[in-house]
């Protein structure tokens, strides 16, 4: 690893997303990006009992999925990093107590895609593993029951508000060539510009993508143009304009080349308010459309910039403000 400026790296070996898997509920599937989904579910149990055992079944998937496609099995690998918006990390945790094999469990909120996916490639490039598994997910219901009301409440939401994701992503990391290179990444750090709205998390974000992409295309030494697309995870209809505002009053200007995964996962048409959000939303987004469009050489090099609301709901309660971070990887295509 040799480090750029104060926040980023570039790997010093060529380290790969060798494959990748998802898995998603109803509402992903019958989005725009439906058909580049692995796995999908007609309804929120996924064949479980409760919603907290239909998300781990989502990570299962994802997991399962991307060593089919890797040829490979559990033994083959060497380490797991996941994550997600559960206390104490439990969809992650109990899956991993069924895998014999190093873990790291990490937390970023929305962000954890991309902070896992940065961890595993710095430990591949080290040497410390030879291929690790990263993995994040979230499921509207579960997050809905622990962050704001039960979905039996019925609780209405302001348009401002985005939906947690159901899904799971995960990636093998290792250097076995592919298609998709890891470049390097910038990691992030707290931000809280005193947002204070738990229905309005596209806007408590922005502060953090903004300083995140700000500090990376400084230490890369890079502008806009550089990139074939810059994503961002959860900002949603609301937080995207403001970000692009943002930059624009810095003299960086990101319009022809953004998009965000949140404005990405549905139509208009699926009651969605804002856009989607949560752990699984940038990584199910980027496993598996943008992996896809970059195989096909729509894409040659993307900045993925997964953002994270870092809230308590017992905090919120007692009128604390919204800290956020965002993390980025830089994902580069090459022959085969």
């Amino acid at each position: 690893m040799a480090k750029l400026g104060k926040q980023s790296w570039t790997l010093n070996q060529k380290v790969y997303i060798q494959e990748t898997g998802t898995s998603v509920g109803p509402k992903e599937s019958k989005g725009p990006l439906g058909d580049s989904f692995d796995k999908s579910y007609d309804n929120l149990y996924c064949g479980e009992d409760n919603w907290e055992m239909a998300e781990r079944k989502l990570l299962q998937d994802a997991i399962q999925i991307t060593l089919e496609k890797a040829g490979l099995k559990q033994q083959h690998i060497d380490m797991f990093i996941a994550g997600d918006l559960l206390n104490q990390n439990v969809s992650a945790n109990y899956t991993a107590r069924d895998m014999d094999m190093s873990y790291l469990g990490m937390f970023g909120a929305c962000s954890t895609s991309m902070e896992t996916l940065a961890v595993a490639s710095q430990l591949v490039d080290a040497g410390v593993a030879d291929r690790i598994l990263t993995a994040v997910c979230s499921h509207n219901a579960t997050a809905e029951r622990q962050f704001r009301f039960p979905t039996e409440y019925g609780n209405q939401k302001p348009a401002t508000a985005t939906s947690t994701a159901t899904g799971a992503g995960c990636a093998l990391v290792s250097r076995e060539k592919s298609q998709i290179r890891i470049e390097g990444a910038t990691i992030g750090k707290v931000v809280d510009f005193g947002a204070t709205n738990a229905f309005d998390l596209g806007s408590a974000m922005v502060p953090a993508a903004y300083d995140t992409i700000k500090r990376h295309l400084s230490d890369f030494g890079r502008t806009p143009a550089d990139y074939d697309l810059i994503v961002t995870g959860d900002l949603s209809s609301v937080g995207s304009p403001i970000l692009k505002d943002m930059l624009r009053s810095d003299g960086i200007n990101i319009d022809a080349v953004h998009k965000d995964c949140g404005n990405l996962l549905y139509n208009n048409d699926q009651g969605m308010l804002a856009g989607g959000s949560g752990t699984a939303c940038s990584a199910i987004v980027t496993y598996s459309h943008l992996l896809d469009e970059m195989r096909k050489g729509t894409y040659k090099r993307i900045l993925v910039t997964a953002t994270g609301a870092l809230m308590n709901p017992t905090l919120i309660r007692q009128k604390e403000s919204i800290p956020a971070i965002a993390h980025s990887v830089v994902l580069v295509r090459e022959e085969v």
